[in-house]
């Protein structure tokens, strides 16, 4: 080894180092040159990023208006905190000293963490909201220390009515991940921001969401605003009018009182539906600030089922509202209104003896009378000979059996049955009884109180009246002649003696000069007389009390349905329609009425319902159930709880129904109050006295009993 070795060693390793650095340089140099020029873009929109924080601003929701143009649903300022999941270091210390600093209540804490713990990390969860400022501000100042909550100023949803519109308007709250994966819109997981969750305000999401506004704030690098920088106002959602009148919609649904039940009322002339009240009912104010389990448990407990909207999902036997019609579809048979079928207080049909309601009986009876006395022997003996098809045919065209085209989610039509319906549900021939069940709105048949409403105004008019549900719908139908005048003055003149005449609703009568009130009382039985008499006994098995109504009658204007669940028979249910209507023609006289029912019932229906909430929350406290983290379980439950009750009314389809007596006759002939027969059994009938003679009646296939 020498020097000269050595040295040329030396330059070859520097050569060999010197082109991997100048390498590593000129890569480095085209690094930084790619970065700065191709990455420019990137890098400085990311920078900004890091400076300044671009938020959405959740759209002001657009109000729903009633036909004058009054809010059932608006917006209010307020203050309100969330929590963001993902952003949380400490869930359970965050939550705990937010619930000291807004004096949360324990059971109200204990929710906020389950909700924490299902919710998505990007799903915001509310705490709560209508704070007032100090709170706000105590919130506020605490932020460097409280990572992953929100404060902020914004708008609440606000339903002035509360519970009279809860299941006609529903409510709002915050997207679920289920939601939100169907319609990835930032503004779903937007602190505060709200989408309809049922009835009204989840039918018109689209139109009530409006237009987001954003706001540019400029940051620290831990978060704290500096500065705002710029601010895009929001676009209010367009607004809904509805063709219902708020105050009559307030009034009924506080008239219906401490019962279970619905009331329908429309304009026979435009086919607007003004009120359609469901009681009892929740406050959506309550589900859209984030229903509690203490108050969910309530309602998911009470037997009524407030959770249902019983206008659209209730489904009741309509029991002798259905005579009128009947008789329609007698008429058009050919069957002269003046023939007469005496009632002895029951018929015999097969080996079977069908009672009247009237034990005693009702004499000679031809179709006015069997209408405005509710006479169950002249439809026993008429119906069998048209049998049932026409009868079916003409119910349909009344409206019951159908589906309206409405703004809703959803509605139940019921069941019109005939002996194609009960050959394809059953695999069973239709039998003779069959129809004499259905002729008196037992056995098979279910209707909704919208399609009694609806078959009330088509009886009324004479036309094809359809209902609407907002003032931008065409009104349809009125072009459609239904029934002959001639058919229709005559029964209207009968349904007006069931009020003002010799019929079974004298106490219906409106206190109002130059108004008559034309109706028609029904009492539908819910169980067979073997577990219940209908009148006493469990709640859920006594008889529910029906009403369809018209007035003037002379000129209807308004028509309508009450149905009374288990209120054990039509005297739960006129008395309602009469007051209702005298509200809609004489406001103060209606009033007068209510507020002295309701210093009996302990209250307005809200007042009684946070009055209840209050006692039930004292007895309980936190112990209860947590509620459902999907709103769907919630009223999947209470749709399937529906068609249970439904089922529960067909299942004494083929027994004989024994019916009910029609409330107190105003008029002759008096009638004292009937002997309960036995209870019936599979192999023997509740006796009744025998029928006199009578016109033999004719089975569908012709051959007489």
């Amino acid at each position: 080894m020498n020097a000269s070795i050595l040295r040329s060693s030396f330059e070859r390793r520097t050569v060999l180092i010197g082109t991997v650095q100048g390498g590593i340089g000129i890569l480095l140099a085209a690094r930084m040159g790619y970065l700065a020029i191709a990455e420019n873009e990137k890098y400085r929109l990311e920078s900004e990023s890091n400076r300044v924080n671009l938020t959405l601003i959740p759209p002001r929701r657009g109000w729903i208006l009633d036909r004058n143009g009054a809010p059932l649903a608006s917006n209010r300022a307020d203050f309100r905190v969330d929590i963001i999941p993902e952003r949380l270091k400490d869930p359970e210390g965050t939550i705990a000293r937010i619930g000291a600093l807004l004096a949360l209540e324990p059971s109200r804490i204990a929710d906020i963490k389950d909700k924490v713990a299902g919710a998505r990390g990007f799903q915001p969860v509310e705490v709560a909201s209508g704070l007032n400022y100090d709170q706000f501000a105590a919130l506020s100042v605490r932020l460097p220390d409280l990572q992953g909550v929100v404060p902020q100023r914004g708008f609440s949803r606000f339903y002035p009515t509360a519970s009279s519109v809860g299941h006609l308007i529903g409510y709002v709250g915050p997207a679920s991940a289920e939601e939100y994966e169907k319609d990835p819109n930032p503004l779903l997981i937007t602190p505060g921001y709200k989408i309809g969750k049922d009835g009204l305000e989840k039918q018109f999401e689209k139109e009530l969401r409006g237009v987001p506004g954003a706001r540019r704030v400029e940051v620290t690098a831990s978060g704290r605003i500096v500065r705002d920088l710029e601010t895009r106002e929001d676009i209010q959602g367009e607004p809904v009018r509805l063709t219902i009148d708020g105050p009559l919609q307030d009034y009924a649904a506080r008239r219906i009182g401490l019962e279970s039940g619905s009331v329908v009322v429309m304009d026979c002339r435009t086919g607007d539906l003004l009120c359609m009240a469901s009681m009892p009912s929740f406050d959506p104010n309550s589900f859209s600030d984030g229903i509690g389990s203490v108050e969910y448990a309530m309602l998911r407990d009470d037997e009524r089922v407030p959770l249902r909207n019983k206008v659209l999902k209730g489904l009741y036997p309509p029991g002798s509202t259905v005579k009128p019609m009947v008789s329609m579809a007698l008429m058009e048979q050919g069957i002269d209104p003046k023939e007469t079928v005496y009632c002895g207080g029951g018929l015999r049909v097969g080996n079977r003896v069908f009672g009247c309601w009237n034990r005693r009986g009702h004499g000679a009876v031809d179709m006015a009378k069997g209408i405005y006395q509710s006479c169950d022997v002249y439809f026993y003996a008429m119906a069998q000979r048209v049998g049932m098809d026409p009868i079916a045919a003409m119910a349909r065209r009344c409206g019951m059996g159908q589906e309206f085209p409405l703004p809703v989610t959803s509605q139940f039509y019921g069941t019109v049955p005939d002996p194609e319906w009960k050959m394809k549900k059953w695999g069973r021939e239709w039998q003779t009884f069959d129809t004499v069940n259905a002729t008196i709105g037992q056995g098979y048949m279910l209707s909704s109180p919208l399609q009694l409403a609806v078959m009330a105004s088509r009886l009324a008019t004479g036309r094809h009246v359809m209902p609407r549900l907002t003032l931008d719908t065409k009104p349809k139908g009125f072009d459609n002649i239904d029934f002959p005048s001639e058919q229709v003055e005559y029964v209207r003149q009968a349904m007006s003696d069931v009020v003002n005449g010799p019929g079974t609703a004298g106490r219906a009568r409106l206190p109002i000069d130059g108004v008559q009130l034309a109706g028609k009382t029904g009492t539908a039985q819910v169980v067979s007389l073997s577990i219940s008499n209908g009148k006493s006994g469990p709640w859920k098995y006594r008889d529910h009390g029906l009403f369809i109504f018209f007035a003037p009658y002379d000129n209807p204007r308004y028509a309508g349905a009450v149905v009374i669940e288990h209120g054990g028979g039509s005297g739960a249910a006129y008395p309602i329609a009469r007051d209702v209507m005298t509200f809609l023609f004489d406001p103060a006289k209606g009033m007068e009425a209510l507020t002295a029912l309701e210093k009996q019932w302990g209250g307005t229906a809200q007042q009684r319902l946070d009055a209840r909430y209050a006692a039930y929350a004292a007895e309980r406290g936190a112990a209860v159930s947590r509620p459902p983290r999907r709103d769907e379980e919630i009223f999947d439950r209470v749709e399937a709880e529906a068609r249970v009750a439904a089922a529960q009314s067909q299942a004494i389809a083929d027994d004989v129904i024994a019916p009910r007596p029609e409330a107190n006759p105003s008029g002759t002939p008096p009638v004292s109050a009937p002997v309960e027969p036995p209870a019936a059994t599979e192999t023997q009938a509740p006796v009744v006295p025998e029928a006199a003679p009578a016109p033999a009646p004719v089975t569908d296939g012709g051959t007489a009993q």
